[in-house]
């Protein structure tokens, strides 16, 4: 386990890791950001280490909790054109963690949403390519709710809901510390 990843998850989150046997590894790290960034020659990392400032603007702007002390961050260029951030998050589905990257204009407007890994035994549904379309183009003014701009998946709805929140986070997170 990489150092970084050892201060800013919780012990939780690393236990239910640890502990999960119905795991799905939809898609590695780098392949996630060269379907994101596919004219992108570099992603050098920017990782994201939180303020006590930042937490509480984070979670004003988000109306999320913020569970990790930093995100893990990636500045995608092609040549000398800086095209976008690569964001790699972490929500719980029903019990167990689900491992999300969000693609990110330098905007902050949503570029592309992949899970990443899913362990929960049913719910799966998340990973599904038309339910993480409908988040292309958002940006932390649109309400990101649940059955709102959001469509639920029926058997899914708590890593829907979830996904669907720490996106919101992770959209704060770029106005309060990317931007």
């Amino acid at each position: 386990m990489s150092d970084w990843l050892k201060w800013t998850v919780p012990p939780a989150i690393v236990m239910s890791i640890a502990a999960t046997a119905h795991a799905t590894q939809y898609l590695t790290v780098a392949e996630a950001q060269k379907l994101a960034f596919p004219t992108a020659t570099e992603f050098a990392p920017a990782d994201v280490l939180y303020k006590p400032t930042d937490i509480a603007e984070i979670e004003r702007l988000s109306g999320e909790k913020v569970r990790t002390r930093g995100e893990q961050v990636w500045r995608a260029a092609a040549s000398d054109q800086f095209l976008g951030f690569f964001i790699v998050d972490y929500v719980i589905g029903k019990h167990l963690v689900i491992d999300y990257a969000v693609a990110l204009a330098p905007d902050g407007k949503v570029i592309r949403i992949e899970i990443l890994e899913y362990r929960e035994s049913y719910g799966g549904e998340v990973a599904n390519r038309d339910w993480l379309a409908q988040f292309a183009g958002k940006t932390l003014s649109d309400p990101l709710e649940l059955d709102r701009d959001i469509r639920n998946i029926s058997g899914a709805t708590l890593s829907s809901r979830h996904v669907t929140e720490g996106i919101k986070r992770v959209l704060a997170v770029h106005a309060t510390c990317l931007k």
